[in-house]
Parts: C-alpha cells; sequence; structure tokens
C-alpha cells in the first residue's frame, strides 16, 4: 500500500489527515477499483506541499530522475513493485533497455540511472543503457559519483525495433523527458513496449491538462469521503502565449492572477486562515523549477515589463503559454530549512520518498532551485501499520505518510487518465 516512512511533522493529527485514516477502508477500495478500469504509469514522481490546513499535488512528474534520493531501505518495496509492472506489461521479459538524458549529465544523474539499473535487474532483467543522443556514436563510460561504471550505447533502430548489439529487449524505458520533440528512432515502435508513451514527453505534455484531471477526480474523492476537495486540490488558470513586454502582453496574465488571489482569499475566510495568499506562475509547458514566480499581489505583475536592471525576478519569469496556480505554503523543515515532500511510484504502488529542503528559500517559495538539497524519508523505526484515529500511537510516523500516499496516488491516476486521453491510438478508436 505505501511504506512505513519517517516524516519531519510531529505533533496532533490535524482534521484532514484524521478524516483520510478513518475513510482508509473506502480509499483503497475506491483506488482498487480505478487500477481495473484504468493503467498506472510505469513510474511517477509528485511533489507535495503540506500547509497544514491543506495538502495538495504542485508537480507530477512521469520521467523522474532521483532514485538515488530514496532511502536505501526502500529497495525492496521498488523491486517488488517493478516485478509486478512487469510481469503486467511483458511477463516473459527477459531484457531491458534504459534510455537516458542526451548530452552530458551531471554526476548525479548517473547515480539515479545506476539506482533504476539494480531496481530492474533485482526485478529480474538483464538491463542495458541506450542512449538516442546522434552524438553518441561508440559506446562509452561514465561514472557515478561513487565511481561505478556505467556503460551507455547507441540505440539502433532495425525495422521496427530498438535494439543494442546482441541485445533485442522486450521494453523500452525512458528516462528522457524529450524535451524538444519525439526523435525520428522513437517513432512508429510498434513492436516493442516504449514507456512511458510518447505522450508523457514534456514536448507534449501540458500541466494543465494533468491538473484537470486531477480537479476532476478530486471532486469525486472528496464527496467519497466527505471532505473539500480544495483541501486537497490546488485551484489553477490558464493563460495563453504571453509577451510581457507588449501593452496588451500581460492582460491576460494580471486578470486570471487577480481572479486566482481573490478565490483563494474566500476560502482562506471560510476557513479562518490567517496567512497572505499568493499564486505561482509557471509553463504550462516546462522544464523542472525552471521559469517559476511567486505572485502575492497583481501589482506585482506592473514591474514585470520594466527593463532587467529594475526587476531581479526578471529570470523567473516563464516564457509561453501559462498556468497559474495557487501557492501552497509548506508546514514542514528539516534542521530548520524549509522542505516539502516527494513521493515516488512504480506501477499502482508507493516505493519511498524524500525531502528537497532549501535553506534560502521561503514557505511560499519555489524550492526546486539551485541550491536545494534531498534528505530520504527512511522507514521509521517502529514501522508499523497505520493506526486508527483514537488509538494508541495514533500520531505515528505511519499515519503521517499515509495521507502523503493518498494524494501521491491521486495524482498518478489522474496522470493515468491524461496519458489515456493524449494517447493518439485511443483518439482514433473513439473517433
Amino acid at each position: 500500500m505505501v511504506p512505513h516512512l519517517v516524516t519531519a511533522l510531529t505533533g496532533p493529527i490535524n482534521e484532514l489527515e484524521q478524516r483520510l485514516l478513518d475513510a482508509a477502508p473506502v480509499i483503497e477500495r475506491w483506488f482498487r477499483l480505478e487500477w481495473m478500469e484504468h493503467t498506472p504509469p510505469v513510474y511517477c514522481a509528485v511533489d507535495l506541499r503540506n500547509a497544514g490546513f491543506k495538502v495538495a499535488p504542485v508537480d507530477t512528474d512521469l520521467c523522474p530522475d532521483g532514485w538515488h534520493n530514496l532511502s536505501p531501505d526502500t529497495l525492496p518495496l521498488a523491486v517488488q513493485a517493478a516485478q509486478a509492472a512487469i510481469e503486467k506489461i511483458c511477463p516473459e521479459a527477459h531484457e531491458l533497455v534504459l534510455v537516458p538524458e542526451n548530452g552530458k549529465r551531471q554526476h548525479y544523474y548517473w547515480a539515479n540511472f545506476a539506482q533504476l539499473q539494480q531496481i530492474f535487474h533485482l526485478a529480474g532483467l538483464d538491463v542495458r543503457i541506450g542512449s538516442i543522443d546522434p552524438a553518441l556514436k561508440r559506446n562509452t563510460v561514465v561514472k557515478t559519483p561513487a565511481g561505478r561504471p556505467l556503460t551507455l550505447e547507441p540505440l539502433q533502430r532495425v525495422r521496427n525495433r530498438l535494439v543494442l548489439k546482441h541485445f533485442d529487449p522486450c521494453t523500452i524505458l525512458l528516462n528522457n523527458e524529450l524535451d524538444t520533440g519525439i526523435p525520428g528512432i522513437l517513432e512508429d515502435v510498434r513492436e516493442q513496449y516504449v514507456l512511458p508513451p510518447l505522450q508523457a514527453g514534456r514536448c507534449i505534455r501540458r500541466k494543465s491538462r494533468h491538473f484537470q484531471c486531477y480537479e476532476d477526480l478530486c471532486k469525486h474523492f472528496g464527496k467519497l469521503i466527505g471532505v473539500d476537495p480544495w483541501l486537497i486540490n490546488p485551484m489553477f488558470a490558464t493563460c495563453g502565449e504571453i509577451n510581457i513586454h507588449e501593452p496588451s502582453g500581460g492582460e491576460c496574465l494580471r486578470s486570471n492572477v487577480d481572479a486566482l488571489l481573490g478565490k483563494v482569499r474566500r476560502k482562506y475566510k471560510e476557513y479562518g486562515i490567517n496567512e497572505k495568499p499568493f499564486v505561482v506562475v509557471k509553463a504550462d509547458q516546462g522544464t523542472r523549477g525552471m521559469g517559476i514566480m511567486t505572485v502575492r499581489d497583481v501589482k506585482d505583475l506592473d514591474r514585470l515589463g520594466e527593463p532587467v536592471k529594475k526587476r531581479s525576478a526578471a529570470r523567473d519569469v516563464p516564457k509561453g503559454e501559462v498556468i497559474i496556480q495557487e501557492g501552497i505554503l509548506t508546514n514542514e523543515r528539516v534542521n530548520d530549512a524549509v522542505a516539502e515532500p516527494v513521493v515516488y511510484m512504480i506501477d499502482r504502488y508507493v516505493v519511498g520518498g524524500f525531502y528537497r529542503i532549501h535553506a534560502d528559500r521561503s514557505v511560499d517559495e519555489n524550492l526546486s532551485a539551485p541550491g536545494a538539497r534531498f534528505v530520504p524519508l527512511p522507514f521509521a523505526s517502529d514501522a508499523h501499520l497505520p493506526q486508527r484515529v483514537g488509538d494508541k500511537g495514533a500520531a505515528s510516523a505511519p499515519n503521517r505518510f499515509y495521507m502523503y500516499g493518498v494524494i501521491g496516488r491521486l495524482a498518478l491516476v489522474a496522470a493515468s487518465y491524461e496519458l489515456e486521453a493524449t494517447d493518439p491510438e485511443l483518439q482514433e478508436e473513439l473517433a
């Protein structure tokens, strides 16, 4: 279900946590029924923010590269989940190719790759690394920070299959965001499984589409367990192409930021929350942690058209289509640094997570920025199943993490809906 992990929070269980724990049987049955009808992504990572009064996802990554940040304690869970995923996709599989990002990568990325390779190797597969980088012409050895060598091999296209020398895999697992487009080598591969599917690439995905799927799910889920969907959902709005240097270029942005701040204020008033609302503006089709701007007052946007020297936030202005998302405070800290949990999943299973922490950021700022560090969420020393509210130990670490597992899996279900809605083959069948 979810691993029993340590979180940074202590103190009494709050009302939202209590409601989720009370409704655990209903929640788990709901997830089972969802997975009977929908296929989860092969893997997924969800960034969460816990404000105390609400908990919600702020980003869902279908090609996560932080596997090395998970606690070693969680490796058995990841292996079991990988086995379940492979049995469902290709039960007879014995060979797997992992596809990395193109270009030169930092050492930490290869640590991530070494961990992925180990997970699927222990799941019973022969795993090799096949690069689609046109600049890679021959086998190349890279090293992890620990000095472990990894061999990158040029992936080749032979008719409708992707192969390496003397290696013909059943499944191609992408750990490549495909930011710049779908390369020809990956198109129309019909004799193998390419996972995640190509429509999961950042060149195709839209954050707004994902969060619309998530919002729709929250309406049903909130009714199911008797909570206001807002308590688990970040409200959002979208704008088309914006150009802040044109007279009317920021009008859509200003009007939507003003409207969304108004909605958040009304919710804060309804729940008696004495905090200043804010929104986050980011590229709807964007790269991780880049071009993200925090806006606390619509008047802040008036400065965006000023010369760069007069506005330090210029580098944070997103380009192109944007999503304006309700800002969620974070109520967690690790060693006095602001923190947010990131939940990792393989198939439909939570397999671990970590805290992203940033000593130079405040509770209402983006933490996915230079200077961020990562602290694994290890197993609780007194690992046990979540306790019923009212029982001794109800404020235990497993109870704390259960809520994160529920919200992470809700985002996972939303991702499955999103991928179905953008699957070209499914759309052809429906047409």
